[in-house]
């Protein structure tokens, strides 16, 4: 069993790096990579060699078909291929000593997922899951004026495309706004009721849920991938504030109860709007797992946040396959 060949005593070297699936968002992270000025990308795996080819010839690294020959190569991957591959994959890089950066969902099931986790322990590595919002610079603006939420509602839309199809729309888009959800309000689920149904695909397409938690916080989360735009947005309701996050347009609204009454007798209500930069949140996220490995520290969005995301995935799931 190999450990990371990259530790505390060679941080000055560079960090090498390989993505392994270098399809529609693959591709990306390997762009991400090789701007990065501390990491050094060596090589792109895909069992699609045109893609493959493409992509390495744009950034100059080698090219494989078979993930296992990169083993020997590399400190740190990013894992974009489908969910179903996840965790086979995951498991044997972390098993040779090497950190993974896994896209969203982290794995299919929890048993996988906790495998995956008590493996990257054991071994001293750090293991990421590419819940990609979070570095989304609105949240910035949401977690600064996030007091005590009582009520959340969460629209994600977007038109329907065969990609991603292996799975259904809680695992594809709404694991988005779980993740958050669960990150701003941190108490435990106490119940769900959900309901969807498929339309252009073998699985879900659109999904509605209610989330209740143990400190009577609710959140009611609606996904659907057979949508004429796209939307991605936050409400959050809290004693006084009502905000209105729009992570696409990257604009947060805030309505607050003033302190002197109207004419009407009730209090004034004040309106801002907090606009935010277009960062690049893929980059930050990358940067963040590389910053984890240099410094030993946990990453934004760590295995275990990602295995809790994927239970209230998954529970919402099996009430939707319950009702049909």
């Amino acid at each position: 069993m190999r450990r990371s060949n990259f530790t505390f005593a060679t941080m000055s070297q560079l960090l090498k790096v390989a993505v392994v699936g270098v399809g529609h968002l693959g591709k990306w992270h390997a762009d991400k990579y090789a701007a990065a000025s501390d990491c050094e990308l060596v090589a792109v795996v895909d069992n699609n060699t045109a893609n493959a080819r493409e992509v390495a010839q744009k950034h100059g690294v080698e090219v494989y078909s078979n993930y296992r020959d990169i083993i020997p190569l590399v400190d740190a991957i990013s894992l974009v291929v489908p969910t179903s591959l996840h965790y086979k994959i995951a498991r044997e890089f972390l098993e040779a000593g090497i950190h993974c950066l896994i896209e969203k969902p982290i794995t299919e099931s929890i048993a996988e997922a906790e495998t995956l986790i008590e493996i990257a322990r054991k071994q001293c590595l750090v293991l990421q899951v590419g819940h990609i919002e979070r570095f989304n610079s609105v949240m910035i603006g949401i977690e600064e004026h996030l007091e005590k939420p009582q009520f959340l509602e969460s629209t994600r839309l977007a038109p329907f495309t065969p990609r991603a199809t292996d799975v259904s729309v809680i695992l594809d888009l709404m694991i988005h706004d779980i993740d958050i959800i669960l990150d701003l309000i941190g108490s435990p689920v106490r119940q769900i009721s959900a309901s969807g149904i498929s339309v252009l695909s073998d699985t879900v397409d659109i999904a509605n849920a209610r989330i209740e938690f143990e400190n009577h916080c609710v959140a009611n989360v609606t996904a659907s991938r057979i949508s004429r735009k796209r939307e991605r947005k936050l409400r959050i309701f809290q004693k006084d504030t009502y905000m209105s996050a729009d992570f696409q347009d990257k604009m947060l609204a805030i309505n607050r109860k003033g302190e002197t009454d109207n004419e009407a007798g009730f209090k004034d209500i004040s309106h801002s709007e907090l606009h935010f930069e277009d960062n690049d949140a893929l980059n930050l996220e990358i940067l963040d797992f590389i910053n984890a490995i240099r410094t030993g520290g946990q990453p934004k969005v760590s295995g275990e946040d990602g295995k809790r995301a994927l239970e209230t995935a998954i529970a919402i799931t099996s009430q939707i396959a319950d009702s049909l």
